[in-house]
């Protein structure tokens, strides 16, 4: 059976310095399904070297596989940190464990978690106003976390 291990090894191989490992899975019957991003994006052209790579490193004769290469999509959530580094500055959706949804803008990430800055409407002296919040949250408080498209 192809391991985990193995397909991580032969993308770190091929895999450029801005580029990261989003997502590894090998199910049965040797089904991979390989994600990666970069910070200024995949191009299919990339996705097909990285493809051609681990085939060309894997042997059909011994082992039966399928293979799939993409990027994570601009509507998957958030899986790994370099994710959160990228988006930093853009407008997300963060739903929490408990199901509470915020929108805001993406302030900074770390190891331990990430800063989202919230604009709410609350009323002061009478009159509805702006007020902007920063929020911090543990990626273990989190469900998913998701960029929001805006074709404004």
């Amino acid at each position: 059976m192809i391991t985990k291990e193995k397909v991580q090894f032969l993308l770190e191989e091929v895999l450029s310095d801005d580029m990261f490992i989003v997502d590894i899975t090998v199910g049965t019957a040797n089904q991979i399904l390989v994600s990666v991003d970069s910070y200024a994006g995949i191009s299919v052209g990339e996705c097909v070297q990285i493809s051609r790579h681990i085939e060309n490193s894997l042997d059909r004769e011994i082992e039966d596989f399928s293979l799939e290469v993409s990027s994570p999509g601009l509507s998957a959530p958030f899986k790994v940190l370099r994710q959160y580094l990228k988006n930093i500055g853009g407008e997300v959706e963060v739903v929490t464990l408990s199901g509470e949804k915020k929108k805001g803008t993406l302030k900074s990430a770390d190891s331990a978690g990430f800063e989202l800055e919230i604009v709410s409407k609350e009323k002061v002296d009478g009159k509805k106003v702006e007020v902007t919040k920063s929020l911090t949250y543990s990626f273990d408080q989190i469900k998913t976390v998701k960029i929001i498209i805006s074709f404004n």
